[in-house]
């Protein structure tokens, strides 16, 4: 078996469990099923991002996205659960129809983008990845967005504490 034609299965493979995951998010009705469903699907982009060699990429996937996010995610519910009562009403009332045309033009729009594209040259494994690259473009030509954006997110998480406080005290 050629090295291109491992590639190619290997890539569809964990595309398709990638896919299958991102559809158990949307579908399932259950929470805390859902969020194992996004846990899982990740966990397969993680591998996806290694496949191609971008190994920067694959463990920054695993570190936060499939491992301190579902952390978050897991506390999120547990916080809103007793919140939940039979007395409120999950119903969004009124999108019905917006939901399933709104989803409809993204994946046109996805489609028109993705399609044309060329997605695969060379052989497999790919040179060597891409945490040099990426380091280095990040201290020097994108080292203010990167330090912008790390502050705006420790005054949303200072925020978040802030208001589950107050509601604790009322």
């Amino acid at each position: 078996m050629s090295n291109d034609l491992l590639f190619a299965i290997t890539f569809y493979v964990l595309a398709a469990l990638t896919l299958g995951a991102g559809l158990g998010v949307v579908i399932l009705r259950n929470v805390v099923h859902a969020a194992v469903s996004l846990i899982a699907c990740f966990f397969f982009v993680a591998w996806v991002y290694l496949v191609l060699s971008a190994d920067l990429l694959w463990v920054a996937q695993l570190l936060i996205y499939a491992g301190a996010i579902p952390v978050l995610i897991v506390f999120a519910i547990m916080f809103t659960r007793r919140s939940m009562s039979d007395t409120s009403n999950a119903d969004s009332g009124g999108i019905g129809l917006w939901a399933p045309l709104v989803g409809a033009a993204v994946f046109g729009l996805l489609l028109a983008v993705l399609l044309p594209a060329t997605w695969f040259h060379g052989s497999w494994p790919n040179p060597p990845g891409t945490t040099a690259l990426i380091g280095n473009e990040l201290v020097s030509k994108y080292a203010v967005p990167f330090e912008l954006v790390s502050v705006l997110l420790l005054a949303a998480l200072i925020g978040a504490v802030i208001l589950a406080r107050r509601e604790d005290e009322s």
